[in-house]
């Protein structure tokens, strides 16, 4: 499994409507091959900061989706005229810590 961070934060006053767009999501990476979740989160201090955390079997399907005419579609809902601060836009891909036999600790 791989988890995928995208960090940004919103830099025109716009965090409502990006907020309404993630609840009012399309839905269209659910039935991605190998797509096993996500959640939409924002920072408890500071409602400008938003994350999407996305769960992967492996990083060939995210990069798969994320490559794809789907993954362009899904954003169909961003507000128009949404600016983002570049210094806080960031993809990280996360691995679960087990001991190499599938047991987490």
């Amino acid at each position: 499994m791989i988890v995928v961070v995208s960090r940004f934060r919103v830099a025109n006053g716009m965090e409502e409507s990006v907020r309404q767009a993630f609840i009012a999501r399309p839905h269209r990476v659910d039935h991605a091959p190998g797509f096993l979740g996500v959640e939409a989160l924002t920072d408890r201090d500071d409602a400008t900061i938003f994350y999407l955390v996305t769960r992967w079997t492996d990083v060939e399907s995210f990069e798969e989706w994320y490559g794809s005419d789907e993954h362009d579609r899904s954003h169909a809902l961003i507000p128009e005229g949404l600016k983002l601060d570049a210094g806080w836009t960031a993809v990280r891909y996360l691995l679960p810590v087990d001991d190499g036999h599938g047991a987490r600790g």
